[in-house]
């Protein structure tokens, strides 16, 4: 028998306070967010949905609140038109606004702060069903910088760049992709690097968007490359990462990270149907 995929895990971190969503996926057509109080690390199912929530467009405001997410059940008949954006209050999908798509390009969006948000509009324009209450939309995306494409990396980079992330490079990756390199300062000596790829070439376990990290202490010249962390950021004086289907944290030692804690398995969540408070 083929070995079990573990959950694929992406985390949206709140910037001006503790909290953060984790957008957990698998099976490929069961998503579920769940909400982190990184004071505290504890982990809380918000809700579940059956089809597709685009991870890398969503983005979360900078004191937690809100979510805005991109999601597509196919069902093209309905008034939602099968695809949509939606703003809604982490960790919940239930939406406050939304507007729908009836495609994949584009989509999603990010906050300009906890009242504006952008919303990755293209050229094939959504459609306003219920605009947020409190929450304006801005046409002009807040990150300067160049475009991306109307898919993932339209929202994803700009979010990476608005989050601290430098980016390196945007070059072919020698197999028919590419690969956006980016990388963020830990401390005087080391960084965390990123290593954003986009291909055909799927990987089991992976689609065509994945991440791939490494940390490199420049004074020394040491590289521990981790290729298995699937995401990861720099929280305070910690690093945080998700491989295997699992959340972790530790912090750096003298050739690697050390004092590795288990935060969170992904597998131990099963479907269940929950109402959104409000």
């Amino acid at each position: 028998m083929p070995t079990p995929i573990p959950p694929r895990l992406h985390v949206l971190l709140a910037r001006d306070s503790r909290m953060a969503v984790v957008i957990r996926r698998g099976p490929s057509k069961a998503v579920a967010v769940i909400g982190w109080d990184r004071a505290t690390d504890r982990f809380e199912v918000g809700q579940w949905f059956r089809g597709r929530i685009y991870e890398r467009r969503c983005d979360l405001s900078p004191d937690g609140r809100h979510l805005v997410y991109f999601a597509m059940n196919g069902q093209w008949q309905l008034e939602v038109l099968g695809s949509w954006t939606a703003v809604s209050r982490a960790p919940y999908l239930k939406a406050l606004g939304i507007w729908p798509k009836g495609d994949c390009w584009n989509g999603g969006g990010l906050f300009v702060n906890n009242h504006e948000f952008w919303l990755n509009d293209g050229p094939l324009r959504h459609q306003t069903m219920h605009e947020a209450p409190g929450i304006t939309r801005r046409r002009e995306c807040p990150v300067p910088g160049g475009a991306y494409g109307g898919e993932c990396p339209g929202v994803y980079y700009p979010r990476l760049q608005r989050d601290g992330w430098m980016l390196i490079d945007h070059a072919p990756d020698g197999a028919g992709g590419d690969v956006a390199h980016f990388t963020k300062r830990v401390d005087d000596d080391w960084s965390l690097h990123k290593f954003a790829h986009e291909t055909l070439a799927r990987r089991a376990g992976r689609g065509c968007y994945f991440d791939e990290h490494s940390l490199v202490n420049e004074a020394t010249n040491v590289v521990a490359a981790h290729p298995e962390w699937e995401w990861a950021e720099v929280d305070g004086a910690r690093l945080v990462w998700a491989a295997d289907g699992k959340i972790f944290g530790g912090v750096i030692g003298r050739d690697d990270v050390t004092s590795v804690t288990e935060l969170f398995d992904g597998g131990s969540v099963s479907h269940e149907r929950i109402r959104a408070p409000y």
